[in-house]
């Protein structure tokens, strides 16, 4: 089979190393166009991907597996699944978007800067297809470095502070995590994420373990209460990274692969904890954005109140559940990324992100204008765009399960609609604010259709989810049924049957027999 997966994981890796070496500053036009034209090419074999892709398969798809490290039974194994898949396709649509948005402004160390993007793009690329703890684990650790390179030299005032914070939150629970997989290497002897599947731990050990995994994944969903570098990175950090990291959630993704299937015990134990932090997230984020002064952590605050509905949907252990998590994920990350670019333009226009400093600007920006609205109304929910469409599958899914729980959850709505619509028109609409308003220029064309593309895709998903939620589906039963079957306790009837067996692990079109590897009592 051709290595798509390959190709889209090393091939901005090269790229982004290739643009590194041009640095100079004295011919920016020709970094800018190596960088876009790069990221065009590391995007490309996302379209035979998708084309070839069979929405009813729950198995992966487009297997490679090559050994890798023998002695630690290591292998580069990469695969898609129907949640991977999307978030493959944003990685490459938001690396080629992030490229274009900085194509003004950087004009220092630009091929530093471009580059960085481009070989983080291909880690996380990594990240999404890895099928190998190791190799999950080295693309996960190994994009700390571009984005900790772009927060401390391209960020703003408080750029060192902001990015060392990031990066130590970070370190630290990558570190956790890394312990929890070495725990289930020596009960394995084996890095394959399918064999750490078929483990049956006691309860005790898969609470540790489960927080091992959440001490990684909290930090980059980002959960509170470890959320408080994302303000920071909004703040100071540059709005590329800010937006690599918004549309890119790779905590939501850790949670759907490691935590959930692997510890399904410790996931019911403390799905009351999740869904207590999910509701403090949403609500608390919420109003702590109402009072907020500046755009940027307006947005970053934004983020955690949504992304709380991610980490709720996940933790009900349903299929409504968990679809509606996964759109929450992808569709947020563009309406996200999406108000964090007009953020920019703005800033980049007036060097400020003071709310206070604006007012009117629909007057002398009416194209820009047009954009932000809709992408405002994506953020509050609005039927017809893809923010409605994980909102609801998670809040009708969270219902289900429990009605007191799901008027909470829904309190997303009133807050979202109330901090979004009082920056709007604090912005947006009154009296031109002062002459520096006065004298904005609207969107360059280069800008129009950066805006464009984003706004195609808010409204496409909005209008029609179906072609992606046709691929989540199937894995999102999988995944549901997965996490049931391994909590079968062991005195029921056919459970030593279930647990002593070997269970066929599907991969694509092959199949690997795992050993069973329940530790003995």
């Amino acid at each position: 089979m051709f290595p798509i997966l390959s190709l889209l994981i090393w091939l901005p890796i090269a790229a982004g190393a290739l643009v590194m070496l041009l640095g100079q500053d004295r011919h920016p036009n020709v970094v800018r166009w190596t960088s876009l034209i790069a990221a065009a090419i590391s995007a490309a074999p996302i379209v035979p991907l998708v084309r070839g892709f069979r929405t009813h398969m729950a198995s992966l798809q487009f297997v490679e597996r090559f050994r890798w490290i023998d002695s630690f039974d290591a292998s580069w194994h990469v695969g898609v699944d129907g949640i991977s898949l999307w978030l493959v396709v944003l990685t490459g649509v938001t690396t080629f978007i992030v490229v274009l948005a900085s194509w003004r402004a950087v004009t220092t160390r630009m091929s530093a800067y471009f580059g960085s993007f481009l070989v983080l793009s291909g880690l996380m690329q990594g990240v999404f297809t890895a099928q190998d703890g190791m190799l999950f684990f080295v693309f996960f650790e190994a994009t700390l470095l571009p984005l900790y390179l772009l927060i401390g030299v391209y960020g703003r005032a408080n750029r060192t502070h902001a990015a060392v914070k990031f990066f130590f939150f970070s370190l630290t629970g990558s570190l956790m995590m890394l312990v929890s997989m070495l725990y289930l290497y020596m009960q394995t002897r084996s890095f394959e994420i399918a064999s750490w599947q078929t483990l049956h731990l006691p309860l005790a050990v898969q609470v540790l373990l489960f927080i091992g995994f959440l001490g990684a994944f909290s930090v980059k969903v980002p959960m509170w209460p470890v959320h408080t570098w994302l303000p920071e990175v909004h703040l100071d950090g540059p709005t590329g990274a800010a937006v690599m990291l918004g549309m890119l959630k790779l905590g939501g993704y850790g949670l759907l692969r490691f935590n959930l299937p692997l510890l399904p015990d410790a996931s019911h134990f403390l799905a009351p904890l999740m869904v207590l932090l999910s509701l403090v997230a949403v609500i608390y984020a919420s109003l702590v954005a109402l009072v907020q002064t500046d755009l940027r952590k307006l947005l970053a605050y934004s983020a955690v109140a949504h992304m709380g509905l991610v980490t709720l949907g996940l933790f009900l252990f349903s299929e409504m559940g968990t679809d509606g998590a996964v759109m929450q994920m992808i569709s947020y990350g563009i309406v996200s990324g999406a108000m964090l670019l007009c953020t920019g333009m703005l800033y980049d226009r007036t060097s400020s992100a003071s709310i206070d400093a604006y007012g009117g600007v629909a007057a002398t920006m009416p194209r820009f204008a047009a954009f932000a609205m809709l992408f405002s109304m994506a953020n509050v929910g609005m039927p017809g765009t893809s923010g409605f469409v994980g909102e609801f599958l998670v809040l009708m899914g969270t219902i289900k399960a429990n009605f007191w729980i799901g008027a909470l959850a829904s309190l997303t709505l009133v807050l979202s609609a109330a901090y979004t619509l009082w920056m709007v028109k604090r912005v947006m609409f009154g009296r031109v604010g002062n002459a520096r308003v006065a004298s904005l220029k609207d969107v360059s064309r280069r800008e129009f259709a950066l805006l464009g593309a984003m706004a195609v895709m808010v409204l496409g998903i909005g209008i029609d989810p179906k072609p992606l939620t046709d691929g989540i589906d199937a894995t999102a039963i999988q995944t549901v049924q997965d996490i049931e079957l391994h909590r079968l306790p062991a005195d029921e009837p056919g459970s030593d049957e279930i647990a002593g067996r070997r269970r066929p692990v599907t991969a694509g079109h092959a199949a690997v027999t795992v050993k069973d590897a329940r530790p003995a009592a």
